[in-house]
C-alpha cells in the first residue's frame, strides 16, 4: 500500500511489532499513538528535549543531524518510511542526543512514552523485537564508522544508500529515495559535487539511477558489495 495513503492505524498494523501484540494490546496502542505533520525542513523533535515518545515515519524522510560548537553539521543517518526511532534513549531515560529534522513533508507517528514502556512491561514479544532493532541499530553505527574510516567516497556512498534498505529498521522502504544529492554527501561525509561525482559512477555501474528529486536504487546488494 502506498504509504501516503495509509491512515495512521494502517500504518501501525502494518509495523513488524504489531505481529507479537496481542488484540488488546494492539487497541491501546492504536488509541494512544497520535499523528503529526512535520513539513520539509521542520524538526520533528530538537535536541536536549526529554524523550516523550517512541517516533515512527508514516510516509517521508528525516535525518539524525547535529552541529558541533562551532557550527559544523554532521547527519549521522537517514531514516524513510517504516522507520522507528528513539528507543535508545526511551530506556536510557535521557534526553535527545541529536536533532531530527524532516527532508521532505512528512506525516510522523508518536507513541507516547507511558505506552510503550507498557508494551515493554507486558509483551515479551515486543522486549524481543526491541532487542533486534537496537542489535540492528548497533550494527548499523558500526558499519558507518568502519565506511567512514577505512573506505573512499564512491564507496561511501554506496554503503549509504544501501543502509537504508535494512528489513528490520525500514521496512517497505521504496526504491525511489527521494533525497537531494547534497543530504547524500552529509550522511556519507562528502561534498556536494563529490557525491554527485559518486552518483554518477553508481549510475554508470547500473546500481542506481539518478532521478529528479530523488535516487532511485536498482541493485541493493550490489550496493553493499560496491568498493572501489
Amino acid at each position: 500500500m502506498d504509504n501516503q495513503a495509509q491512515t495512521l492505524t494502517q500504518h501501525l498494523r502494518a509495523t513488524i511489532w504489531a505481529r507479537c501484540l496481542s488484540a488488546s494490546q494492539m487497541q491501546r496502542v492504536e488509541a494512544d499513538t497520535f499523528e503529526q505533520f512535520v513539513p520539509k525542513g521542520g524538526f520533528v523533535c530538537r535536541k536536549g528535549e526529554p524523550m516523550e515518545s517512541w517516533t515512527g515515519i508514516i510516509d517521508g524522510l528525516v535525518k539524525m543531524n547535529n552541529f558541533s560548537a562551532a557550527g559544523k553539521n554532521v547527519t549521522f543517518t537517514g531514516v524513510p518510511a517504516g522507520g522507528w526511532f528513539g528507543e535508545g534513549s526511551l530506556l536510557k531515560d535521557d534526553h535527545r542526543k541529536y536533532d531530527v529534522i524532516a527532508l521532505r513533508d512528512t506525516r510522523v507517528a508518536q507513541m507516547p512514552r507511558a505506552t510503550f514502556e507498557w508494551l515493554l512491561e507486558t509483551s515479551l514479544p515486543f522486549t524481543r523485537f526491541l532487542l533486534m532493532q537496537l542489535n540492528e541499530r548497533l550494527g548499523q553505527f558500526i558499519g558507518l564508522v568502519e565506511t567512514d574510516r577505512l573506505l573512499n567516497v564512491d564507496t561511501r556512498v554506496a554503503r549509504c544508500l544501501a543502509s537504508m534498505f535494512n528489513s528490520h529498521l525500514y521496512p517497505g522502504v521504496d526504491k525511489v529515495v527521494q533525497i537531494s544529492q547534497e543530504e547524500i554527501g552529509y550522511l556519507s561525509g562528502a561534498s556536494r559535487q563529490r557525491a554527485n561525482q559518486a552518483l554518477q559512477l553508481l549510475e554508470k555501474e547500473g546500481l542506481v539511477q539518478i532521478d529528479y528529486g530523488g535516487i532511485r536504487v536498482l541493485d541493493v546488494e550490489g550496493l553493499r558489495l560496491f568498493e572501489t
